[in-house]
Parts: structure tokens; C-alpha cells; sequence
């Protein structure tokens, strides 16, 4: 079977001959492009799978392409395109970023718990506090004992709870049945998180107990995937529900949060503080609030970053091709009815 595969992306040669070498057989092409006129009609024309983020063409100008290998593990970006409504398989690279992403949200729980905004500040004032002072505001809450909401228990969730747990939290966690999913690799997901959360001694709730869930809860975690169901999950009602004095932490998608009933909680000590990696707008606008809030800790979309992030984007784009070409089910293909 005689497969063209084309990358719009940018990836080093290495890794490109590593993908020849273990697909066999496979026409791998690479055509870094920002919009589907920057490829020839020509290429198109003749592409049987498609590897990109944001590059698509005319359904009609590639009547070849049956599947799209997406450079991105969400896909809230594609709903309501053609592709979308399509019949075109469509897969993610979810399973490359639940380490990264686990060992950033543990990070944003200690330091919010260290207070690292107010330490940067004073810092950056080169003011030494008093004792006085030190022992009034910087006293740090604690971690080891504390109780961990993670709303979203895939496989990011479920490495969350897992470093969670060596912190000594207990930890609840929010999915949509309130039962636990297989996510091992080798099924139908990728998962590069060796060590991942079995589930044991995590409180799983379903999504119609997340009001009671954050009444809990020291720190509240956003992993869930966006989608029609999700979208504003995080609204006025649910923010208020948050037990006073709570961390929230964003890692997802912006538009879970409604990010002005946030702002208002922490402004008025409902929530003590907020680590936000994602926001409705992106990229954050200057003159955002956010920018200069002091009780807010805001990174750019860098929470997913991970130092052997293209190899392990093209070990599934590999094992993707070996089982397109033999006709096994994909690794994470999306379901549309669910939205991710």
C-alpha cells in the first residue's frame, strides 16, 4: 500500500528520517506552510495523510487524504469546520504532555502554597520584610494534607494524582461518569506517563457533582477537555462554590473559565489565588488585568512544553502510520459525539 504522508509542521531531519525509517514503504513529505495555499495544488492532490495544527485544505482539492494526524491534543479549534463534519479520521498527540503538564500544575500548588507571586515581588523591590512581616504574609499553607480537585481524570488528570498523592494530598477528581477509564498504551491512547495514577485513593466523581467537589477542595485543577458540554463550565455559579481561600489552576483551555467572575472572586479573597496557563484570548492582550494582578501567576500557554516533545510526536505519528497502513485502529482518534 503506497501512502503519501505530508507534514506542514517543522520538524529537524533527524527525526523526519527516524519516521522513514520505521514506516517503511510511506512517501514522507514536509512542507512547512502557515495556510493551505502556501502548498501546491499538485501536493495536495496527492496526500493520503496530513500531520498539522492549523493547515487545511479544501476538502475537495485533496480527495485522496483519509486521515489528519493533529499536531495539538485538544481540537475544539476544528468544530464546525468541513474537517469536522467530515468522515476523515482525525487524531491528536494526547499522551505526549500529562508529565510536563503534571509537574507544572505541582509546581503552580507549591508555589501558590509558598506564596512565589509575593516573594517575586519582593524580589523584583529588593525589599527585605521583617520578620514581622515574613511570618504575617508569607507563611506558607500547607501542601501534605491538603485536598486536590482535578476536574478532567484522562491521562493528565490521572499523573496529576499521582504526584499529587507523593505530596500527601487526598484527591478528588471530576470525569464525566464517574468511573475510571482505561488509558493504557497499547489500546486506543498514547501515554508517555510511565508511572500514571492507577485511580486507588482518589474520590471520582461524576460531572454533575463538581459544585460539591470544589466546596472541597484547597486547590481545583482545569485539565478537562473544551467542548460543546464544557465550554463556561466554570461559570458564576460554579466559582462561587469554591471553598474559600482556594488556588485555582488553568491548564487547558481558556474558555472553561469565565475569566471575569474569577477575577472578581480573587479580588473580594474567595479565591486566594490563580495560576492561569490558558486565557479565553489568546495571545493575553496587553492591557489584560491579568498582566498586573498580584495574587494571579499567568504563563504563556508553556504549561504542555516538554524537552523531547517532537520524538515523542512522531513515535505516535509512526505508530499512527504502521497501523493505517495495516488497517488497525488509530491511537487517539477523536470521537466526534464526545468533541475530543
Amino acid at each position: 500500500m503506497s501512502v503519501n504522508y505530508l507534514s506542514t509542521l517543522t520538524f529537524d531531519e533527524e527525526w523526519l528520517a527516524a519516521l522513514r525509517r520505521r514506516s517503511p514503504g510511506v512517501q514522507v513529505t514536509q512542507l512547512p506552510a502557515e495556510r493551505a495555499g502556501d502548498i501546491p495544488d499538485r501536493v495536495w492532490a496527492d496526500v493520503d495523510v496530513l500531520h498539522t495544527s492549523t493547515v487545511f485544505p479544501d476538502l475537495t482539492a485533496a480527495p485522496r487524504l483519509r486521515w489528519v494526524q493533529l499536531d495539538t491534543s485538544g481540537v475544539d479549534h476544528l468544530r464546525g469546520t468541513p474537517l469536522w463534519h467530515s468522515d476523515l479520521a482525525i487524531t491528536t498527540i494526547g499522551g505526549v504532555s500529562p508529565v510536563p503538564l503534571a509537574e507544572y500544575v505541582m509546581f503552580a500548588v507549591l508555589g501558590s502554597a509558598h506564596h512565589l507571586p509575593a516573594l517575586l515581588d519582593v524580589q523584583n523591590r529588593h525589599d527585605w520584610p521583617t520578620p514581622a512581616r515574613r511570618w504575617q504574609t508569607m507563611l506558607p499553607r500547607p501542601v501534605a494534607g491538603a485536598t486536590i480537585g482535578i476536574v478532567g481524570y484522562g491521562r493528565i488528570g490521572r499523573e496529576i494524582g499521582r504526584l499529587a498523592r507523593a505530596h500527601g494530598m487526598q484527591v478528588l477528581a471530576v470525569n464525566r461518569t464517574g468511573r475510571l477509564h482505561s488509558v493504557a498504551r497499547g489500546t486506543d491512547q498514547a501515554n508517555f506517563a510511565s508511572g500514571a495514577d492507577s485511580g486507588a485513593d482518589v474520590e471520582l466523581f461524576a460531572s454533575n457533582r463538581l459544585k460539591e467537589v470544589l466546596e472541597r477542595c484547597d486547590f481545583v485543577v482545569i485539565v478537562v477537555p473544551l467542548t460543546e458540554q464544557t465550554g463556561g463550565l466554570l461559570d458564576r455559579e460554579m466559582i462561587a462554590a469554591i471553598k474559600p481561600g482556594a488556588t485555582l489552576i488553568n491548564v487547558s483551555r481558556g474558555g472553561i473559565v469565565n475569566e471575569s467572575a474569577l477575577l472578581e472572586a480573587l479580588h473580594s479573597g474567595a479565591v486566594s489565588t490563580v495560576v492561569l496557563d490558558v486565557f479565553e484570548e489568546e495571545p493575553l492582550p496587553p492591557n489584560s488585568p491579568w498582566w498586573s494582578e498580584p495574587n494571579a501567576f499567568v504563563t504563556p500557554h508553556v504549561a504542555g512544553l516538554a524537552p523531547r516533545y517532537a520524538e515523542q510526536v512522531l513515535d505516535i505519528a509512526a505508530e499512527n502510520l504502521n497501523r493505517f497502513v495495516a488497517g488497525k485502529p488509530l491511537l487517539n482518534l477523536v470521537d466526534r459525539t464526545r468533541g475530543y
